[in-house]
């Protein structure tokens, strides 16, 4: 009966802590949505779509393959510029790679490209940070269009060196998953620990 009795107590403490977590955290705190998750991008370079290739076109310069979107290996880069001195490797979790594609140092000039990402990304984009730019000297100018669904980036100012080390960016969005509030994994452990007693009381000896 004492048994019964103990099962009872923390069937009941464990259900009546998972309601309260799932009524106190938010839906978003279930799953994680990446930045960049499912992202199809649009690019151009110098206002010019043709002298972009995407990966979905196998670089080949169709029209309309300067659409792609990202490589679900994470192998290829998504796009490489016409004159082959870029190349742009976008990740799912928001990062993205820029690479002097010529094999040789690159000195400033008119490098001017433009992202879109229309309606495919989950939330629209609030920052973008830069991470590494050892390979060059001076800074990239990034902007943010379109109410956060474009991307604009000026490579102009930067000399680069002959090496294959790219500038890193982190591109960020207004959908981070929600973290639980410490309270609510309070309960959580409360009913686990419930059960946790219930299964040493009915361990032999």
């Amino acid at each position: 009966m004492k048994k019964t009795t103990w099962e009872t107590l923390a069937r009941a403490a464990f259900a009546a802590s998972a309601i309260t977590a799932a009524m106190a955290v938010p839906a978003a705190a279930h799953a994680t949505v990446l930045p960049l998750q499912n992202a199809v991008i649009t690019a151009s370079y110098n206002g010019a779509g043709a002298a972009m290739l995407g990966l979905d076109d196998g670089y080949a310069g169709s029209p309309g393959g300067n659409r792609s979107a990202l490589d679900p290996l994470g192998v290829y880069a998504e796009f490489l510029s016409t004159d082959f001195n870029f190349a742009f490797d976008f990740g799912a979790d928001g990062t993205l790679a820029i690479y002097n594609n010529s094999g040789a140092p690159l000195d400033p000039g008119a490098y001017s490209f433009r992202f879109d990402f229309s309606s495919t990304l989950a939330a629209p984009i609030t920052a973008f940070r830069l991470l590494d730019g050892s390979a060059v000297s001076g800074l990239p100018v990034f902007s943010i269009l379109d109410g956060g669904t474009a991307l604009g980036l000026n490579l102009g100012a930067l000399a680069w060196n002959g090496d294959f080390t790219p500038v890193t960016a982190s591109i960020e969005t207004a959908g981070a998953a929600a973290v639980p509030e410490p309270g609510s994994m309070s309960i959580l452990l409360a009913g686990a620990g419930a059960i946790a007693l219930l299964r040493r009381r009915r361990a032999p000896g």
